[in-house]
């Protein structure tokens, strides 16, 4: 499992780690660690919320080119399926559509790749530079 490097410092202060990117896939690993547990001791909605959010933005942002792809988060829907009790927490983000401006994603965030705890669905545009 390759780290990309992630030059995102709200994911780095999260753990978060970016461990897979190609085509239409993003992967996103982040440790389950008592900073990022709520009030019941289980991992917090937001944290979750946030990764997947970057594993499917970034779904939609794999290049060839030596410029890289930026885009902001338009709409993204987070169905909680599940109590985060674990030590990993991975979110996969992968690529449904892609037009010139605006793409689309859907997420699944797993804890321990045992446990589906929660989807998601993304709506991305592509910033200018």
């Amino acid at each position: 499992m390759a780290n990309f490097e992630l030059d995102n410092p709200f994911l780095e202060s999260l753990g978060a780690m970016f461990t897979e990117w190609r085509a239409g896939y993003a992967e996103f690993t982040m440790p389950v660690l008592p900073e990022h547990l709520n009030r019941q001791h289980v991992l917090q909605g937001g944290a979750i919320a946030t990764l997947l959010d970057a594993a499917c933005g970034y779904a939609g942002l794999h290049t060839t080119e030596d410029v890289p792809l930026h885009a902001f988060t338009l709409s993204l829907t987070v169905n909680y399926l599940d109590r985060g009790l674990g030590s990993k927490a991975v979110a996969k983000g992968f690529l449904e559509r892609q037009g010139r401006s605006i793409y689309f994603c859907r997420g699944e965030a797993w804890i321990d790749d045992r446990l589906l705890i929660a989807s998601a669905q993304g709506t991305f545009k592509y910033a200018r530079r």
